[in-house]
């Protein structure tokens, strides 16, 4: 196990051990244990009682936070003739077709979203297995296969994050910076903890959310009531 640093342990002396935070309180007691001279993410994980074997308990899509991540993305567009326009015109980093795919066969994946038309997925296939484990195949649950590309290249520009659940039932979604304030961050978080509620596959029995926890990158996590 990994020795934690003098400024995490100073960090965890702040979290009264077993309490359980309102969602305020947790926003401030995370912001005072970022501590390093770098912006530090924060981010949201939830543990929900669902059984990811079946597929309509795995969740998936996308949402856009309020005040966005903190974080400019790189967004590139698969696309042709007036949707190649229609991205360009919403400040798309990289539009085209022939362009976009041979960046891609090269390897150059220097892109945050990849958004595309339906008509061009079929060519994007052969790169699965690349573009798969990094997340950046375009997927209809998360609004990034469409033919309204300008609005989902605004959105991903705007904020817009990517959230699923991982083979033991957590969520795990960035939700801001340390430099946000609390009021930024904890209306990101209340969209999120929205969202992650309206979500909730009709399958799923018993208590849904299990755990909350709030935590800045290198600090301690803070435990937020459900």
């Amino acid at each position: 196990m990994a020795k934690k640093g003098k400024k995490y342990l100073e960090a965890a002396k702040l979290i009264e051990k077993g309490k359980l935070y309102s969602a305020e309180e947790a926003v401030a007691l995370v912001k005072k244990t970022a501590t390093t001279k770098f912006d530090e993410g924060i981010d949201v994980v939830f543990n929900l009682n669902l059984d990811t074997r079946h597929a309509d308990q795995q969740l998936r899509g996308a949402v856009v936070l309020p005040h966005g991540t903190g974080k400019s993305k790189t967004v590139w567009v698969l696309a042709e003739g007036a949707k190649a326009e229609e991205a360009k015109a919403a400040g798309a980093d990289n539009v085209g077709a022939e362009e976009v795919l041979d960046a891609i066969s090269k390897g150059e994946l220097n892109f945050d979203v990849l958004i595309a038309t339906p008509d061009q997925m079929a060519k994007l296939g052969r790169y699965g297995r690349v573009l798969g484990p990094k997340g950046l195949m375009p997927n209809p649950k998360t609004g990034t296969v469409t033919m309204d590309v300008a609005k989902a290249v605004e959105e991903s520009k705007a904020g817009k994050v990517n959230y699923r659940t991982d083979k033991d039932g957590n969520v795990h979604v960035p939700m801001g910076r340390a430099s946000f304030t609390e009021e930024q961050l904890l209306e990101n978080y209340n969209t999120i903890h929205d969202l992650i509620v309206r979500v909730r596959p009709s399958t799923a029995k018993g208590t849904y959310i299990l755990n909350i926890a709030m935590s800045a990158t290198m600090g301690p996590a803070v435990k937020v009531q459900a």
